[in-house]
């Protein structure tokens, strides 16, 4: 297994120690053997002295062109005497990114690109925790606790699966856009979208007798209050 993740800026870097790959340099010698070299410093002194190439990165859907500078180096702070790779994604006009993997052979475009890939798991997270209810649950025994949080991933499994199949509208965007000029943007709807539609659906299902027939004052009263619940 390796580990990628964003460097912090403050991170002490070290180089790493010719006895640390090869231990027959460290043979005669009394005391322990050193386990770092030189000190670096921080992310910014390895970006700045090591060369850049410039390669062509996916990230976020979309391709970018980007300038790659990698070292390899020890982090002891967090990784002791393992070496890691820092790498470092430059563009003109943004900050930069500063990654660190103990993956030793992956190139670094796809190291990019697996950071990258990371944020529709931790979108799909962030809906189960605020949206589904995952993060709402008061267990107490541990296998209602085992349960609740593959449960509600499940439920939002499926909640996305009916809305790509059945529930979609290119009018649900345009509504968006009409309640929220803001999003001019938008090209697709968010997880509360989909569930919102869900619930209103359900709602209003409840309310469809097997013969038609007018609805009543009082069913469409309490319709219109169950949508404004489930749109608020």
């Amino acid at each position: 297994m390796t580990l990628t993740g964003p460097l912090p800026r403050h991170a002490s870097l070290y180089e790493v120690h010719p006895g640390l790959d090869n231990p027959l340099l460290c043979r005669g010698r009394r005391g322990r053997p050193r386990s770092r070299g030189e000190k670096i410093g921080t992310p910014a002194q390895p970006a700045a002295a090591v060369p850049g190439q410039d390669a062509t990165v996916m990230r976020y859907g979309k391709t970018a062109r980007v300038t790659v500078r990698e070292h390899r180096c020890l982090w002891p702070g967090a990784c002791r005497s393992r070496p890691v790779r820092v790498i470092t994604a430059t563009e003109p006009g943004r900050p930069g990114l500063a990654l660190v993997t103990t993956d030793p052979a992956t190139p670094a475009e796809q190291i990019i690109a697996r950071y990258a890939s990371r944020r529709a798991i931790e979108a799909a997270f962030s809906d189960a925790k605020n949206h589904t209810g995952a993060g709402e649950a008061r267990n107490r025994t541990p296998r209602a606790v085992e349960r609740t949080v593959p449960f509600a991933l499940f439920t939002q499994s499926i909640v996305i699966t009916w809305y790509h199949l059945a529930g979609h509208h290119p009018s649900v965007v345009r509504g968006r856009r009409a309640q929220a000029p803001w999003y001019a943007a938008k090209a697709s709807p968010a997880y509360p979208g989909m569930i919102i539609r869900l619930r209103r659906i359900l709602i209003a299902a409840q309310y469809n007798p097997d013969v038609p027939r007018q609805p009543t004052p009082e069913e469409i009263r309490a319709i219109r209050l169950a949508w404004a619940e489930a749109a608020a």
